[in-house]
């Protein structure tokens, strides 16, 4: 049996203790769920399993021999493989070659090919899989894909297995698949499992033990078949309070956008609601559970299959961004530095991009007109610099957020869409984007807002809808709701 091992880990970031005194043991065998909510500590720790970075103090053993990683490379030499939830393949090359990717059997300077497509299919055969090993990846679904990344971390025999959030893009048929893989590791292998995952569901299923994080403090570990739903929903938040939105922000009966049967395949399946005039409704789910897609789909970003999307009583045909914008609806996007800013031009710039028509008088740009929209914005957000022709990647990621929101508030926009509007910002960042969020309304601009912290979603929003694997399953009202419900349903647990 092996045991890996960390004693008194303390990871310091400059203003956030992200692990503080943690003190964990895991053993091969079983399978150990490591949970907590967003911002507990378990990707800190994953990470330092993995070696992409060090503790700031405290060990880690395995098999009571100390082991210190400088690099990824470190710990996979000592034993340690991760699967992360961002796949690694290449989808160009074959199932043979990504799972020997940097091993592959040579003949003198050459690949032996019979040995390589040889030694993957015995791989293959040693979990049960049954796919060809000469298939493209490309071809292969995200839940065989999901296995190879397996099949490739255990190749080289590994002490400790790493899986972060392997079923968040998989359907439910797929995710037994995944299951059936690793019990199978369990039983035929002397190999740790730590498995990190949002869906509360799938403990009771998979794994033997639960490890739970709060605040970067260890908080115990539990038998799962001596747990229930209410012990760790209790264990991960213990008693939180949240604040409330003002009571000033007034919901009309006016109904702006509506959905029917709003369907994209594999991604969310008819989805139906109503957003009224100046309503903040928030989305509640999971990683994987649809609320992003569904977001862009409707904003004509992503394709989608079948139902209706109903504006100001009017339906909207073969939606895109620019015919959306045209409407007066918004998107500030998940990913702000890829899809909300260009990161090479000016703070000013990028407050003008959506609304370049009021600043063009034909191929040229009103330099007053221009610069007013861009004081407006910097005064209004309170956006920090001392230069708006400074480069907007100069600014924190607070300052970056609210120029992706004053960008698309130059619009004048009736409906505003905020995926994640608070991730990778400070608390108080956070306090002042719900401030424009509430101002909005306040103005009888409606909202739609995602969030992994769903605590934000009680605190900004009048209604939420709860969404798990691509459905809405419910609607919740945040007065009176206490955060371990709402995340006890968008995970998939009974309702406390």
């Amino acid at each position: 049996m092996s045991i890996l091992e960390t004693r008194n880990i303390v990871k310091i970031y400059p203003g956030t203790v992200a692990l503080d005194e943690v003190s964990v043991s895991f053993e091969s065998g079983k399978v150990h769920a490591l949970i907590g909510k967003n911002g507990c500590g378990k990707s800190t720790l994953l990470k330092i399993f993995a070696g992409a970075i060090e503790p700031t103090s405290g060990e880690v053993l395995i098999d009571d021999v100390l082991v210190k990683f400088n690099n990824p490379t470190d710990a996979f030499d000592k034993g340690i493989s991760t699967v992360y939830q961002e796949l690694s393949l290449v989808p160009g090359m074959s199932v043979a070659e990504n799972i020997l990717l940097g091993n592959l059997p040579m003949k003198g300077k050459f690949i032996d090919w019979k040995k390589t497509y040889s030694r993957a299919e015995e791989l293959l055969k040693e979990m049960n899989i049954d796919i060809p090993v000469r298939e493209m990846v490309y071809n292969l679904s995200m839940w065989k894909c999901q296995m190879i990344e397996i099949v490739k971390a255990m190749s080289s025999n590994p002490k400790v297995l790493l899986l972060d959030e392997p079923t968040s893009s998989l359907a439910q048929n797929e995710v037994q698949s995944l299951f059936r893989m690793i019990r199978e590791l369990k039983n035929k292998k002397d190999v740790i499992i730590i498995y990190v995952s949002h869906r509360l569901q799938e403990l009771w299923e998979i794994a033997d033990t639960c490890t739970i994080l709060r605040d970067g403090r260890l908080i115990g570990t539990k038998q799962m078949k001596d747990a229930t739903h209410r012990d760790i929903i209790q264990m991960m938040f213990g008693d939180m309070e949240i604040p409330t939105r003002p009571a000033d922000l007034k919901v009309s009966d006016e109904v702006v956008l509506e959905l029917k049967e709003f369907t994209r395949k594999k991604c969310f399946d008819k989805i139906s609601f109503q957003l009224k005039k100046g309503e903040i409704l928030g989305i509640a789910g999971m990683l994987g559970s649809g609320r992003t897609e569904l977001l862009k789909s409707i904003f004509g970003a992503d394709p989608y299959d079948s139902g209706e999307i109903i504006y100001k009583g009017k339906r909207i045909v073969s939606p895109n961004p620019v015919k959306m914008k045209n409407a007066g609806i918004a998107m500030t996007p998940e990913d702000r530095k890829r899809e909300g800013l260009i990161q090479i031009m000016s703070i000013k710039n990028n407050l003008c991009v959506a609304g370049l028509e009021k600043i063009a008088i034909g191929l040229f740009i009103n330099s007053a007109v221009e610069n007013k929209l861009v004081e407006r914005q910097v005064n209004e957000l309170q956006i920090k610099t001392s230069n708006v022709e400074y480069p907007v990647s100069s600014l924190s990621g607070g300052n970056q957020q609210k120029v992706v929101v004053g960008n698309w508030l130059n619009i004048d926009p009736q409906i505003m869409f905020f995926d994640e509007p608070s991730r990778g910002i400070d608390v108080k960042a956070k306090q002042q984007v719900f401030q424009i969020i509430w101002a909005q309304s306040r103005k009888g601009i409606s909202s739609i807002m995602v969030s992994s912290e769903l605590e934000e979603l009680i605190e900004v929003c009048h209604r939420i809808l709860i969404m798990r694997q691509g459905r809405i399953i419910g609607e919740v009202n945040p007065e009176n709701l206490k955060i371990e419900e709402l995340y006890s349903l968008s995970m998939g647990g009974e309702q406390v």
